[in-house]
């Protein structure tokens, strides 16, 4: 029997590859004959970095600007000619050495990923592909164009701060030092969201809070993001404020303007970059699994984008997760058989975070035991 192990990560308890280490051994605890395959996954936000890796891109490290000015060690990674970056490495929540509040979620920036991307170019890759997710700022990206060239004007011809709280101030960009290979590379960008960029459903209303920012200044940063998107819309002629523009703050929407960035389904860019459809062909079963099945999982999150497929095929899947909040009936149209949660063995969620790797073996070694 081929066995495809194929988690997302379990937040704040695993990251996906210690998650499939831990189900792993828990399917050889039943049937130890048989071939395991690795392939952790995610859903183009955070732990796509981690997933290429594993699928044999070179770790890169790289000393970059932090969302707060501080600088930070930033991973990216590289095969051939395609780069694979996560905003959350330079510019995400982790990055800011400190409890986010309102006075960190009206200054952090991208730039930082910005550098990520000049990195690339100086590398020689002809294909970024930028995975969003887990950011501290909500500057329309901003911060990356800047770190690339782009010169963001208030009224008297300065350079405006870093910074979502300082967009309502641009009146006008300076693109003459913008970097001239972004115009020949080839930018995929990852989002698993469809919030525009402004408005209600947009990346200060949607997300700001848990950036740390109130009302007051959720308020603020839309106004911004508004100014911005009218802005580049003046210098370019393009309409930014599109379906899944508002992921990661906002990042896409500097890159839709000024290069030929396109928005793609997070996960079918993991797929591709970790070859999972070659994978699920060679397999008899697949596991997966992350923090919680719910319903944000079912409209497409990893897990249930990975069921889908082997359901395609005729391959039966059983899942793990933290806590499942989706229905038995649910997770069967998707293709899950059967599902187990880690806070129905341990004895609180506490501890099921505390010590996940112990029971996910647990959970899967019962699972497959009972099928």
């Amino acid at each position: 029997m081929r066995i495809l192990i194929a988690p997302d990560k379990f937040k704040g308890s695993l990251t996906a590859a210690e998650a499939a280490e831990a189900m792993a051994e828990g399917a050889l605890a039943v049937y130890s004959d048989a071939e395991i395959l690795r392939a952790p996954i995610a859903d183009g936000g955070e732990g796509t970095l981690e997933a290429a890796v594993e699928a044999g891109f070179e770790e890169r490290i790289r000393a970059v600007t932090g969302p707060l000015i501080k600088p930070v060690g930033a991973a990216w990674a590289l095969r051939g000619g395609t780069a694979v970056i996560e905003t959350a490495q330079s510019s995400g929540l982790a990055a800011l050495g400190c409890e986010p509040d309102a006075e960190t979620a009206g200054r952090a920036h991208s730039y930082g990923a910005g550098q990520l991307i000049a990195a690339a170019l100086d590398a020689g890759a002809t294909e970024i592909i930028l995975g969003l997710g887990g950011s501290a700022m909500t500057d329309g990206g901003s911060g990356a164009l800047r770190a690339l060239g782009l010169r963001p004007l208030d009224a008297s011809g300065n350079v405006v701060p870093l910074g979502g709280a300082h967009l309502v101030d641009v009146v006008s960009l300076d693109s003459s030092a913008l970097d001239p290979r972004l115009a020949a590379v080839t930018l995929r960008i990852a989002v698993d969201v469809r919030n525009p960029l402004t408005g209600p459903d947009g990346a200060a209303h949607v997300f700001g809070p848990q950036k740390g920012a109130d009302p007051e200044l959720v308020e603020a940063l839309d106004a911004g993001l508004l100014t911005w998107a009218r802005v580049l819309a003046e210098a370019t002629g393009r309409d930014v404020d599109v379906p899944g523009a508002g992921a990661a703050g906002g990042f896409p929407a500097a890159f839709l303007a000024y290069t030929e960035a396109r928005l793609e389904s997070g996960f079918d860019l993991v797929a591709e970059l970790t070859g999972i459809d070659a994978r699920l062909a060679e397999a008899d079963l697949v596991i997966t699994g992350e923090g919680s099945l719910d319903g944000q999982s079912l409209t497409g999150k990893a897990p249930i984008a990975l069921a889908d497929r082997a359901r395609d095929r005729g391959i039966p899947v059983v899942a793990v997760a933290g806590r499942i909040l989706a229905s038995p009936e649910d997770l069967a149209a998707h293709g899950i058989e059967t599902a187990g949660a880690l806070v129905d063995l341990a004895p609180s969620p506490a501890e099921a975070i505390a010590n996940g790797a112990q029971y996910v073996r647990q959970a899967v070694a019962e699972l497959l035991a009972g099928a």
